[in-house]
């Protein structure tokens, strides 16, 4: 309702674009104003850009908080903040409503982009740091992980097994050997006496163990390689 000494309510839509922050680094929104407001009297010549300036450091203060990655959530934030409980008051004007529509330049887009693919990457590399390295066997299930159910061939499949039990004998045997090995073999700049000492390490571990290696690791692995480090590790 309008009463006859009011003056008729104007809608000032921005015909730009104007900026604001982000809490993304190097990222600003687009945003384009409509609003609806009353002048009084004696308008002044620069109140419709003292309404608009006014709107705008309103919305600044909300998306400088605001992650650019989520359009629409910042776009309902903002909003929220521009909606007034009652119609705000100022000298010159009557600020009635104020509504503003977000969006990102293109630039801004692939930034974005560019840096979830970057995130994604590193969330995987940690992921892989505190558990794939940490735990080998997991190789093998990364493995068939990239491959459709049958698409690998029997022959495939039967040396990702072979390498799983490859993997779980290094962890439990290999391993502690070879630290030992290559504290003993530290001392020697031949490769033939680091590969002496090697089996002088082992002769020691069969006769602790009564003359033979530890059921836990199979007698033919061992007779196939024809180093016995040269497999320690896949």
């Amino acid at each position: 309702m309008r009463w006859p000494w009011q003056s008729a309510v104007r809608t000032s839509a921005c015909p730009q674009p104007r900026l604001l922050p982000s809490a993304t680094d190097g990222v600003c929104f687009e945003a384009v104003f409509t609003i609806t407001w009353r002048p009084k009297h004696r308008t002044r010549h620069n109140t419709e850009q003292a309404v608009r300036t006014h709107v705008h450091a309103m919305a600044a203060q909300t998306a400088v908080h605001l992650d650019a990655a989520d359009l629409p959530a910042a776009q309902d934030a903002v909003n929220a903040a521009l909606t007034f409980p009652h119609p705000h008051s100022a000298q010159n004007y009557r600020l009635l409503t104020a509504r503003t529509s977000l969006r990102l330049p293109p630039e801004a887009k692939e930034l974005i982009a560019q840096r979830q693919t970057d995130e994604n990457r590193i969330r995987r590399l940690h992921f892989l740091k505190a558990h794939l390295y940490d735990h080998p066997d997991l190789v093998v299930l990364d493995r068939l992980e990239h491959h459709a159910p049958g698409a690998l061939h029997d022959e495939h499949v039967a040396e990702l097994q072979r390498l799983a039990r490859l993997i779980k004998a290094c962890d439990r045997w290999w391993s502690p050997l070879l630290e030992q090995w290559e504290k003993l073999g530290e001392g020697f700049n031949d490769t033939e006496k680091q590969q002496q000492a090697m089996l002088a390490l082992l002769d020691s571990l069969k006769t602790l163990n009564g003359g033979d290696l530890p059921p836990a690791i199979a007698t033919h692995e061992l007779g196939q390689q024809h180093s016995p480090f040269r497999e320690a590790h896949p």
